[in-house]
């Protein structure tokens, strides 16, 4: 140790000479976690809090409990609950077609085309038995 090592007094205010900090060096260098908007929301959205159901405590995510209770409001004939329920439902339906690419169309496999063809041949077969006894063919068929 070098002299002034030796001569300075250790105690309130004045902490060990090897935990200071560096000169020129933050104490924090990660600096502040900057959470944006979504994140923040997401964090709030997910405490769980304590709620009474049909005379039982449950805990339940924040989330969970505003689902409930705009559905429960909204099958009291609240209008408003109802229309913010349907543009969440749409917000959620539409959100999830653009997450999941649309599924592959298969081809028939030659059974498929098989069970095809057998039911165009006894539509055929009926509407022609139809129109020889004289039936007019029902249109929605």
């Amino acid at each position: 140790m070098s002299d002034s090592e030796s001569d300075y007094k250790v105690g309130s205010g004045r902490p060990r000479l090897h935990t200071r900090f560096k000169k020129g060096q933050s104490g924090n260098p990660d600096g502040r976690s900057a959470k944006n908007l979504r994140a923040l929301l997401a964090d709030a959205l997910n405490e769980r809090v304590f709620v009474t159901i049909d005379g039982r405590r449950r805990k339940i995510t924040k989330r969970e409990a505003i689902a409930t209770q705009m559905v429960n409001k909204s099958a009291t004939a609240d209008l408003r609950a109802t229309k913010m329920l349907i543009d969440m439902m749409k917000d959620a339906e539409q959100k999830a077609d653009v997450a999941s690419p649309p599924p592959e169309s298969r081809r028939f496999t030659e059974a498929d085309e098989e069970v095809v063809q057998q039911l165009v041949e006894q539509i055929r077969r009926q509407v022609l038995q139809e129109i020889a006894e004289g039936k007019t063919p029902d249109p929605r068929v």
